[in-house]
């Protein structure tokens, strides 16, 4: 069984996943850029040099 990822800068369950230039980390609902609450849950996108994505 696959253990859920946990935000990086609490103890919360992580939303999804952010790379903002050179910072990434999983991140919960309350740490997660506006960008990555804006996408559906499973959806990805690239910025330039930002990946985010949403998990399902």
């Amino acid at each position: 069984m696959a253990e859920r990822a946990k935000c990086e800068y609490c103890v919360k369950d992580a939303i999804g996943f952010q790379s903002i230039e050179s910072d990434f980390a999983y991140v919960c609902q309350d740490h997660a850029d506006r960008l990555l609450l804006a996408l559906k849950p499973g959806e990805k996108t690239i910025y330039g040099v930002c990946v985010l994505e949403r998990f399902s």
